[in-house]
C-alpha cells in the first residue's frame, strides 16, 4: 500500500489543513492501492503564497545558467528513479509498463534535459536601437504559474509545464489529477534533491473542484492545463475574466492517412502504437486512419491484424501492449462509443467487446471499425479508448478535407513512399504536429500543441518556454 500524507509546500512537506483523502484504485485490481492527502483551499492558499514569496523574493532570479543547473539535476534525479516511477504510473492509472518506460518516464528527463540546454542558451535580453536611444527588450517571467494536469501520462505532462517555468524564473502550484498523484510526489522529492529554492514547486493533489479555485486564484499569473475540451473551455472562460495568461493543451481527433502509394507492410506497425498508445488514452492518438478506397480493403485488413497482434492483459507485464482503463467509469464511456458507433452503421472488423479471459481489470478489447463515415460520432468524439475507425477517400484532395472536417487539431501523419508528396498533404492538415512516415507525435525541442478546439498556445521548444516569459521594453534616453 502507498500511502503519503503530507503535501510538499514551500520546500517542506506539510500536513493537510483536512483530514480528507483520495484513494488510488488499481485500473488491474480493482483494489485500493495508494491513498494520498486531497488538497482544499486553504491548501491551495498555502501553496500559492509560497510560490508568491519564491517569485517576489527573487528565489529564481538567479540567473539562466544556475536555474539550468536545477534542471539538468531534475533529470537526472528523474532516470535514477525511472523503473520506480514507471511502476507506480503503472499501478495507479493502468499504463502498460512498456509504455510507462518509454512513454511516460524517457520523455520526462529529455525534457527538463532541453529546458536545461535552452535555457543556458537563450537571449533573455537584448538591445536595439530605437528612435530616442537604446532600447533593452527584457524577457522577463511571467510570475505565479498554476499547471493543472491530467491523469493519462501524469509525470510528462508535468514536466513540459514545470520544466519550462524553471527554465524561466516562474514558480508553480502543481495540481495533479486524483486518479494519478504518486509520480508527481516523486518529482517533488527529485527537485527537492535538486535543490530548487523553497516554494519554486508545489504539490497539491484535489479534484475540479480545487482546480478551479487555483485557476480563480487572484495570486496566480499563468495558468497552463492539460485536459478535456470542456473543461478547457472554462479554464479559458475564468482567465478571459481576469486577463490572466494560459495555456490550454486540450483534446484531439487526430487522423493517419494512408495514401495509396503506401507501403503497408512497413506502414502499419510503426503508424499503429500512435493510434493505441496508453491504451487509447492519449490526446494525441491517430484514431481516424484514413485509407484510399481503392485499397480500402487491404488497409482494414492490415490494420486488424495489427491490432489483433496486441497483446492485452496483465499492465505490469512487459509483454503488454493494451491494458485496462483507467477507472469503470472509462470503460463505460468507451463502450457507449462502441454501442453508438454500431448504431450509426459502423461495422466490427475486430474487438468490440470485453476480452475473454480477464475476471478483472477495466478492460475494452482492443478495437477496429469500418465502414465509417467522418460524419459519425464516433468519427468526430474523442473516445479515449483502444478504438480505431477507418474511414474511406477518394483522393488527395479528398483526404485533406476530411482529416481537417474535425473540430480539433492536435496531430496527425501521412504514409507513403513518396516522401515529398507526403509533406505537401502534410502542410495542408490543420494541426499543430504531423509526421510524415514517422512513429514520433511530437519533438522535444518544437512546438507541441494544436488548432481549434485542442488548445491554445505551444509547450515544449523555444515557444514552450516563452508561455512563461513576459516582453518588457525599457526605452533608455541618451
Amino acid at each position: 500500500m502507498e500511502r503519503r500524507e503530507a503535501f510538499y509546500i514551500g520546500g517542506e512537506w506539510v500536513a493537510p489543513a483536512s483530514e480528507r483523502t483520495i484513494e488510488i484504485v488499481s485500473p488491474w485490481t480493482e483494489t485500493v492501492v495508494a491513498e494520498v492527502p486531497e488538497a482544499n483551499e486553504a491548501d491551495v492558499d498555502r501553496a500559492v503564497a509560497a510560490a508568491r514569496a519564491a517569485f517576489d523574493g527573487g528565489a529564481l532570479d538567479v540567473g539562466a545558467s544556475q536555474r539550468a543547473d536545477w534542471l539538468a539535476a531534475i533529470a537526472a534525479g528523474i532516470r535514477d528513479r525511472a523503473d520506480e516511477i514507471a511502476s507506480l504510473i503503472t499501478l495507479e492509472m493502468g499504463s502498460p509498463a512498456l509504455f510507462s518506460n518509454l512513454g511516460q518516464v524517457l520523455p520526462c528527463h529529455v525534457t527538463f534535459d532541453q529546458f536545461a540546454d535552452l535555457a543556458r542558451g537563450y537571449a533573455f535580453e537584448e538591445e536595439r536601437a530605437g528612435m530616442l536611444g537604446k532600447v533593452l527588450v527584457r524577457k522577463v517571467p511571467v510570475g505565479v504559474s498554476a499547471a493543472i494536469i491530467a491523469w493519462n501520462v501524469p509525470l510528462f505532462l508535468a514536466s513540459m509545464k514545470v520544466g519550462a517555468a524553471l527554465a524561466a524564473g516562474s514558480p508553480v502550484v502543481l495540481k495533479p489529477a486524483p486518479e494519478a498523484p504518486l509520480s508527481l510526489f516523486v518529482l517533488a522529492e527529485i527537485c527537492d534533491a535538486a535543490g530548487v529554492p523553497a516554494g519554486a514547486l508545489n504539490v497539491v493533489p484535489a479534484g475540479r473542484e480545487v482546480g478551479e479555485y487555483l485557476v480563480r486564484h487572484p495570486g496566480v499569473d499563468k495558468v497552463s492545463f492539460t485536459g478535456s475540451t470542456a473543461a478547457g473551455r472554462k479554464v479559458a472562460a475564468i482567465c478571459g475574466e481576469q486577463l490572466k495568461r494560459c495555456t490550454l493543451e486540450l483534446g484531439g481527433k487526430s487522423a493517419a492517412i494512408v495514401l495509396d502509394d503506401a507501403d503497408l507492410e512497413a506502414a502499419v506497425p510503426l503508424m499503429l502504437p500512435n493510434s493505441t498508445m496508453n491504451t487509447g488514452q492519449a490526446c494525441l492518438a491517430q484514431t481516424r486512419i484514413l485509407a484510399p478506397r481503392s485499397r480500402y480493403d487491404e488497409v482494414v485488413a492490415a490494420v486488424t491484424a495489427g491490432v489483433e497482434g496486441m497483446a492485452v492483459g496483465d499492465p505490469s507485464d512487459m509483454a503488454t501492449v493494451v491494458g485496462p482503463l483507467v477507472a469503470e467509469r472509462q470503460r463505460k464511456r468507451v463502450e457507449g462509443y462502441l454501442e453508438v458507433g454500431r448504431e450509426e452503421g459502423a461495422v466490427v472488423a475486430t474487438g468490440g467487446g470485453r476480452p475473454a479471459g480477464l475476471d478483472h481489470g477495466w478492460f475494452v478489447e482492443p478495437t477496429v471499425l469500418r465502414d465509417v463515415d467522418n460524419s459519425m460520432r464516433i468519427a468526430r468524439e474523442e473516445i479515449f479508448g483502444p478504438v480505431v475507425v477507418v474511414i474511406p477517400y477518394e483522393d488527395d484532395d479528398d483526404a485533406v478535407r476530411i482529416a481537417n472536417d474535425s473540430d480539433y487539431g492536435l496531430s496527425g501523419s501521412v504514409w507513403t513512399t513518396d516522401t515529398d508528396r507526403g509533406v505537401a498533404v502534410a502542410e495542408r492538415i490543420r494541426t499543430g504536429t504531423v509526421g510524415v512516415n514517422a512513429i514520433g507525435t511530437l519533438d522535444f525541442g518544437s512546438p507541441f500543441g494544436g488548432f481549434k478546439a485542442s488548445g491554445i498556445g505551444r509547450e515544449l521548444g523555444p515557444e514552450g518556454l516563452e508561455e512563461y516569459l513576459e516582453y518588457q521594453s525599457i526605452i533608455v534616453g541618451a
